[in-house]
């Protein structure tokens, strides 16, 4: 029986929170590339058809890692409580619901047809983050707001996005639509994989032996999407497996951490056993590559495989300079894209339709090569200082 006797209050990963932010920190930069000319082609996205990744490529998997990597902590902290698995259920229910929700809106506005709708894009877009403002925002913050008021936001941001519904017309001309789930957009594949997971996790704990078996299956579907196997059909769990393994590849991470963590020779024991996880998995990946190109669009076996081995090797690195040794200063200037990170990931969608309406156009020679990613690592570590200010006054997104 497992001893689940002080476990998530005494626990602090720092490691966790450092490749979050940093995490968060690459994906603002790599999101700012489309505005740059002269891109070295191995930091942008490899093409769907083309066998090969970029470093692009890797941020939103490492993302998705690291919700793997802090579910089990989450969960122990709620069971550590006494709340009941319906009350934990509920929790993870709400929480996806509110990525579904934002990634839906999102990714039905990348085919807006502003023509048909009569509303500017960029309108439509700042109009869309404000309502995810007011519905998500953290109001247990801010104190001096009273019940009326926090209740006011939240139905004014839920009649807005309702009004952003209705007005909606997307498509080329010939062939308008209404909104629809598309690919679902990096928080809704983020609330999907999430949502199975945390399920998981639920069920079974930190039974390794339920858990890897779990997995396996997971890899296993990922191979199958396409029909590989003619013996057995092909089918998802609404979106690619390749998200569901690679949350639950953090997951298990966490969990042996859980497993190793009571004496230093065994935290030793475990770091070597998440280097080699993560060799494993990247040789695997190569391995299978005739069969299965790379491909982040296409979600292949191979892609997702080199993700996940690089995301253990990742995390073993900075556990041993975090954790193990302290030095986690270094990371200070981005710690509010580890502790707001929804909010980061938001800002972005206020200052891109704001520069299309106000017609601010960067010089040419800020905007190519050198200079041009100089320019967009920068304006990421703008946004997250920007978004450290706004933490400080008790500002912040929560689901």
């Amino acid at each position: 029986m497992e001893n689940t006797k002080v476990t998530a209050f005494n626990i602090r990963i720092r490691t966790i929170d450092v490749l979050r932010a940093l995490t968060m920190f690459l994906m603002i930069f790599v999101n700012d590339l489309w505005s740059l000319t002269g891109v070295p082609k191995w930091l942008e996205h490899t093409a769907a058809d083309e066998d090969g990744m970029g470093f692009s490529d890797i941020i939103f998997p490492l993302f998705l890692f690291i919700v793997g990597l802090s579910i089990p902590l989450a969960i122990n902290i709620r069971i550590e409580r006494h709340q009941s698995r319906s009350v934990i259920f509920g929790h993870i229910l709400t929480r996806t619901i509110a990525l579904l929700t934002m990634g839906f809106y999102m990714v039905n506005y990348e085919v807006i047809n502003q023509e048909a709708m009569g509303l500017s894009k960029s309108i439509w877009q700042m109009l869309m983050a404000t309502a995810i403002f007011l519905i998500w925002m953290d109001y247990k913050r801010l104190s001096n707001l009273n019940k009326k008021l926090v209740l006011a936001l939240k139905i004014t941001g839920l009649l807005l996005l309702a009004y952003l519904a209705w007005i909606y017309k997307g498509g080329p001309l010939e062939n308008i639509s209404w909104m629809k789930p598309h690919w679902w957009g990096i928080l809704g594949l983020i609330g999907w994989a999430y949502l199975l997971n945390c399920l998981l996790y639920l069920l079974i704990g930190r039974r390794l032996f339920y858990l890897v078996p779990a997995f396996a299956i997971l890899l296993f579907m990922n191979v199958q999407e396409n029909g590989f196997f003619k013996f057995t059909p092909d089918f998802k769990l609404v979106i690619s497996a390749s998200n569901h393994a690679l949350v639950m590849a953090g997951m298990l991470c966490t969990v042996l951490y859980l497993k190793f963590r009571n004496e230093k020779s065994n935290l030793n024991q475990f770091l070597g056993l998440v280097s080699f996880i993560g060799i494993i998995f990247i040789c695997y990946g190569f391995l299978i590559r005739p069969a299965f190109p790379i491909s982040k669009i296409l979600a292949t076996p191979s892609w997702a495989a080199i993700c996940i081995g690089i995301g253990y090797l990742l995390y073993a690195m900075l556990y041993v300079m975090i954790d193990k040794h302290g030095y986690h200063r270094w990371a200070n200037p981005i710690k509010p894209a580890g502790t707001s990170t929804l909010t980061c990931y938001l800002m972005p969608y206020f200052i891109y339709p704001a520069i299309v309406l106000t017609g601010f156009q960067w010089p040419e020679f800020i905007s190519n090569g050198f200079i041009g990613i100089l320019k967009s690592l920068l304006f990421s570590l703008a946004i997250i200082l920007f978004v450290g200010v706004l933490e400080k006054k008790n500002i912040r997104l929560r689901i």
